[in-house]
């Protein structure tokens, strides 16, 4: 089975969560955080809704230098955020089903100012800094959701909002 294949369906799985847990984002709280040294909620979110593009910069490029980069404008509402997130997993998806694993093998480079911080081949690009990546700020996005009283949405099972193994049984 070609990399991609095994790999489609980790992310289709991982964005269904990842939009789930979007789409509960409330709107009012953006610049609400649970510490000071924390991320605004609005930020995280926003965050969360860029990782799946990275997908682009990993397999169109060798390296990414993020000398001078600047986080976006701060989004406005949570509509502004799904639409991030759907156009960016559909760009992401479209790559990954077309990707060969020749292209999985290639070596990427992440360098700040020319100077490298980390180079391995994209195919764990793609999944430690990525897809895990991903996971880890939507797990903080959850506890956010927590936090202000949001339910949080079952992922990987239930959550204490939502069972999908006794919905399916009637219960």
């Amino acid at each position: 089975m070609p990399i991609n294949e095994g790999l489609l369906g980790e992310f289709d799985h991982e964005m269904i969560g990842t939009r789930k847990t979007l789409e509960r984002v409330p709107e009012g709280k953006f610049d609400w955080a649970p510490h000071p040294k924390s991320m605004k909620l609005g930020r995280l979110a926003q965050h969360v809704a860029e990782i799946p593009g990275w997908v682009k910069e990993t397999l169109t490029l060798s390296s990414l230098d993020m000398g001078g980069f600047a986080p976006p404008a701060p989004p406005k509402n949570r509509k502004e955020i799904l639409d991030l997130f759907d156009k960016n997993a559909a760009v992401a998806r479209g790559l990954l089903a077309k990707a060969t694993d020749q292209q999985f093998f290639e070596m990427w480079s992440l360098t700040n100012g020319g100077q490298t911080l980390m180079s391995m081949p994209k195919i764990a690009v793609l999944r430690g800094f990525v897809l895990n990546h991903l996971v880890h700020h939507r797990a903080q996005l959850g506890v956010y959701l927590r936090l202000n009283d949001v339910a949080v949405p079952s992922i990987y099972g239930p959550s204490a909002d939502e069972d999908p193994f006794k919905a399916a049984a009637g219960v």
